[in-house]
This record gives structure tokens, sequence and C-alpha cells, in this order.
């Protein structure tokens, strides 16, 4: 049996920006991708701490600090707003044992303050 597990999180992002212009994603600072274990065009769920919504989409790499909604997403969020912003995985029944995901908490700044594997 395959199950989807959490893969990675990003906890208490701030949003920088929201560009209902742009064609769609959600851009995140390259070094929180590097740390959260994700890829360009990666799919992602974001859960707005802020006002409850809660929406699917796929990361652009951004600048220092940059949390970006975009496209349609920038009407589930605005700036300021507190998101999760977190990526699964699916893994065999064998490999569900003792795994566990990274979760990275950011500060309102979205510096890395914690890093829990």
């Amino acid at each position: 049996m395959m199950r989807f597990m959490l893969k990675s999180k990003i906890h208490r992002a701030c949003v920088t920006e929201s560009n209902l212009e742009y064609e769609g994603s959600i851009t995140i600072d390259n070094a929180l991708m590097k740390v959260a274990d994700l890829l360009p065009y990666e799919m992602v769920h974001v859960y707005n701490i802020s006002n409850g919504e809660r929406f699917s989409t796929y990361v652009i790499p951004g600048g220092n600090g940059e949390i970006g909604l975009n496209g349609a997403a920038a009407r589930k969020g605005q700036e300021g707003d507190f998101i999760i912003i977190a990526s699964y995985t699916l893994m065999e029944e064998t490999e569900v044992k003792g795994y566990r995901p990274k979760l990275i908490f950011v500060d309102e700044k979205n510096s890395i303050v914690r890093i829990k594997d």
C-alpha cells in the first residue's frame, strides 16, 4: 500500500507580495526552497493562517525573503498574511516506519529560525 506523507513544511511564512497579473504559482525564497527540498514547478499546498484559505499551486524560485502569491493564488491571500507551505510525497508502507518530515520554522521576515527533521 502507498501512503501520501508530509515531505516538508515551511511554517508561518509571511506573504511579501500578491501579484494578480502573474500567470500563477507561489514564489518562494530560493534558500528556503533548498532547505525544504522543493524544486521549481513542484506542487505545494498552501494554508493561509490569516484567513483560512487553502489551495494548491506550483513553486517558482524567488529572492531573499520573498513569498509571493501569483495569479489566481493572489485572491487567496494578501501581503502580511501568514501561511503554511506543505509538500507531500508518496511512500511505500515499508518506508513510513520511523519517517520524519522536514519542518522549517521562519520569522516574520521569512528567515529560518529552526529546522526540525
